[in-house]
């Protein structure tokens, strides 16, 4: 009996034990879990350190710039992000060769060919309209300011809005900034549904098929699929694109 109560109490002293030592392997297992948990944590903390230094570092040494997008040919949106600037756009209507009329067009507030320039990219830009759009169908449809068709300078109407033909004035705006801003609202017209971010000053804007151009090309009554557009001269919205393409090359 007394070697039996003997067993059992070994028995339970091995169990005690080895409960023991299993208390200690788990404990050690979770410490060194946890150690590994923190070492991968503060890898992963230097690693996004170091990753936004270099990004930092880059930015500096390269300063972000306006991405353009690529454009296929026949398909030059009237919308977007554009790389074209005002310098580019002087640089493009003098080497036409024309005087810039500054005597006329100083009355509307654009007194040179550089704050003529400015005002297009601006009013441009604010309508997410490509400036160069804008401003070579202005040198299109007014021979490089030089005017001399149905539309007088004074009128400061650069793209022909309400013009017929047959003698038709069109309309006529206060100053150079309003004339623009109609332009460039029209072009927004027949380029997309979206609304208009500043207040309508062009008169013909409710009566445009909204989004029946969004290429420059489509511009062009004969090449739109639809049958409507801008004017209705062959090519005329591929004229554009070619003038467009000129301009670009000017450095």
């Amino acid at each position: 009996m007394a070697v039996e109560m003997k067993g059992k109490q070994v028995q339970v002293y091995l169990e005690f034990g080895l409960a023991i030592l299993l208390i200690i392997l788990l404990v050690g297992l979770a410490a060194k879990e946890k150690k590994i948990r923190e070492q991968k944590t503060q890898q992963s903390v230097q690693e996004q350190k170091e990753s936004h230094e270099v990004a930092e570092n880059e930015e500096e040494t390269h300063p972000s710039q306006p991405v353009e997008e690529v454009i296929a040919d026949g398909q030059y949106p009237i919308m977007g992000e554009s790389i074209v600037t005002a310098n580019q756009m002087a640089e493009y209507f003098l080497s036409m060769g024309q005087p810039y009329p500054a005597q006329e067009l100083a009355k509307g507030g654009a007194s040179d060919l550089e704050t003529f320039c400015e005002i297009y990219c601006e009013e441009a830009s604010a309508e997410g309209v490509r400036p160069e759009v804008a401003f070579v169908q202005t040198m299109k449809e007014t021979g490089f300011l030089q005017f001399g068709g149905d539309v007088s300078i004074e009128q400061f109407n650069f793209a022909g809005l309400g013009t017929t033909g047959g003698g038709v004035p069109g309309n006529s705006y206060p100053d150079v900034r309003t004339g623009v801003r109609a332009q460039i609202q029209h072009l927004k017209a027949y380029a997309t549904e979206d609304t208009l971010q500043g207040a309508c000053v062009d008169e013909r804007y409710e009566y445009v098929k909204k989004g029946s151009a969004p290429y420059v090309e489509w511009l062009g009554q004969q090449e739109n699929p639809l049958g409507v557009g801008w004017a209705t001269a062959e090519d005329y919205g591929y004229s554009i694109v070619e003038m467009i393409k000129k301009l670009k090359q000017i450095g």
